[in-house]
């Protein structure tokens, strides 16, 4: 994952945009591999809960957008992701999408093929292409549009916490409004949409810590305490994960559209804070976090004994 750890961890802690602009040519999807993390929780929601990630306002055209993603996709990795306009090819997993029709070909690898070509033939039709998408890359995907700044359409299979069936068709602030201190996001909201769905390409990522360990964190089913019961440091940071997410957006100025791509990643907190300095800079972001984004990222309860474990981490060195 190309997440940039000193670009995200800072204190003290503000929930900001944080926006990069992206050299050209810079690769903003991620090729996952057949049978990866990512694609078995991905086919295990699209298989069973396609009703909650796959979602659209009524009548928006998803067309332009999606053939921006696919284009993008055959661009950044040739080799595995094939598109002439109306057929997406994924030789590597053995199936291909045209005109709306899922088929697999004869040389899918792992076994893999057959399940995912099952799982896209289950779509309606105007998503195999976005679940194909969605199964070849780690990302999830979303579009907005500058025209009226909202979020008419979202491929998202990985939410953190969140319910994409609340978000489809809202406005850019009606989204965030929930976010703790998100009075700059809300402030810069406009902007920020006509920014994104200009010319430019951007980045932006986030992070925080979880009891919760799957990339798949639909909060209808994860559990609302997240946390176990112990406050000791080393046994409750052994149950703890480091949740990060690499945000780009790949533009459509000339429909004044975005597809926003989300690439989440989820590592033990041990493992992902094995650097001390890693670890101070997590202890001191974490130490300077308000009350209102402690609650809102479930870290109120678990702060102190969090604090007290980064603190002896960081000390290691």
């Amino acid at each position: 994952m190309a997440f940039d750890f000193d670009a995200a961890v800072t204190s003290p802690f503000r929930m900001q945009p944080g926006l990069r602009r992206l050299a050209p040519g810079s690769t903003q999807l991620t090729l996952v591999a057949p049978g990866s993390r990512h694609q078995r929780e991905k086919l295990a929601v699209l298989s069973t809960f396609a009703d909650q990630a796959l979602l659209a306002r009524p009548g928006f055209d998803a067309g332009p957008a999606l053939a921006k993603l696919a284009a993008e996709a055959a661009r950044s990795h040739p080799g595995h992701f094939q598109w002439d306009g109306r057929r997406a090819l994924a030789p590597g997993l053995g199936v291909q999408v045209e005109d709306d029709r899922a088929t697999d070909l004869a040389a899918g690898v792992f076994g893999v093929g057959d399940e995912i070509g099952r799982c896209l033939r289950a779509l309606p039709p105007g998503w195999r292409l976005a679940g194909l998408l969605s199964l070849t890359f780690a990302e999830d995907f979303a579009i907005v549009d500058g025209r009226d700044g909202t979020i008419p359409w979202l491929a998202v299979a990985l939410p953190s916490h969140w319910a994409p069936e609340d978000k489809v068709g809202r406005r850019f602030a009606e989204v965030h409004a929930p976010v703790a201190d998100s009075q700059l996001l809300l402030a810069a909201s406009e902007r920020l949409t006509a920014l994104v769905t200009g010319a430019d390409r951007w980045e932006r990522f986030v992070w925080t810590i979880t009891g919760h360990p799957r990339l798949h964190a639909h909060p209808r089913r994860t559990d609302p305490a997240r946390w176990p019961a112990t406050r000791e440091p080393e046994a409750l940071a052994a149950q703890a994960w480091f949740r990060t997410e690499r945000q780009t957006f790949i533009p459509l100025p000339e429909a004044r559209q975005a597809v926003f791509t989300i690439e989440v990643e989820v590592q033990p907190l041990a493992l992902a804070l094995s650097d001390p300095t890693r670890a101070r800079r997590v202890h001191d972001a974490l130490a300077s976090m308000s009350a209102g984004v402690l609650d809102y990222r479930g870290l109120a309860d678990v702060r102190d004994a969090l604090l007290a474990w980064l603190g002896q981490r960081a000390a290691a060195s």
